[in-house]
């Protein structure tokens, strides 16, 4: 058999989806390979470094790894690189200016791995969206890409420990998206609540309790009254 066509019969494994719009990726293997190594590195200037690198070859929209590593990095201790990641991801999962979509895989990939998010990461897209209000709709992207979403945000927005600013975006979240597996928590929350709302009018002079967490109460009926929308 000739050599051309034993080369012909091998499938070569490939980083980047290749189409019309990746022509000449296969050129950006060292220059991704390195920046996708920065990502990990220990100080966080070098990881801007590394994500930045990746934004200008475009690397996250041509290759399902790059998708996926940078979906990994969401937990970043950075909260800037954090934010930038996710408003990055969050556009892969719509189209961009031109009305394009990510390649099929690299949607996939991406999808798979933001499947898998946790708590951790979750909370981790709330810090940002309070950051940045721009990043509402990219955050709710990644969210509705991940079946669990949901349980946790109702998980976080029942958790006292935590602070004021993440649970009022959980449950901000989890009107927007649609999580009808947190009405239970809603409710339970908004009963509790308005029970001391009660206690507390009808006696004005003594000191509020838990006056702060009541802030959170027209937050959690506005995103019940959506969940029962019809």
């Amino acid at each position: 058999m000739e050599l051309d066509a034993i080369a012909g019969q091998l499938v070569q494994p490939t980083l980047f989806e290749i189409g019309e719009a990746t022509s000449g990726a296969v050129e950006l293997f060292p220059a991704v390979w390195s920046a996708a190594e920065m990502l990990f590195a220990p100080e966080a200037t070098i990881r801007q470094q590394g994500f930045s690198r990746l934004v200008e070859l475009g690397a996250a929209r041509l290759s399902p790894l790059i998708a996926s590593l940078l979906a990994v990095r969401l937990t970043d201790p950075d909260l800037e690189i954090r934010r930038q990641i996710a408003h990055v991801l969050g556009d892969l999962l719509s189209a961009d200016t031109l009305g394009q979509c990510a390649p099929e895989q690299v949607r996939q990939y991406l999808t798979n791995t933001l499947g898998q998010m946790r708590q951790r990461p979750i909370f981790a897209l709330l810090e940002v969206a309070i950051s940045d209000p721009s990043a509402e709709q990219p955050i709710a992207r990644l969210f509705n890409a991940c079946p669990y979403a949901g349980r946790h945000l109702g998980d976080i927005l029942t958790e006292r420990k935590h602070p004021l600013a993440v649970r009022r975006m959980a449950i901000h979240y989890v009107g927007l998206v649609g999580y009808l597996e947190a009405i239970p928590a809603l409710e339970r929350m908004s009963s509790r609540l308005e029970t001391r709302l009660t206690g507390q009018q009808a006696m004005p002079f003594a000191p509020p309790l838990m006056s702060d967490e009541l802030d959170l109460l027209p937050e959690v009926r506005l995103a019940l009254a959506s969940l029962h929308a019809p």
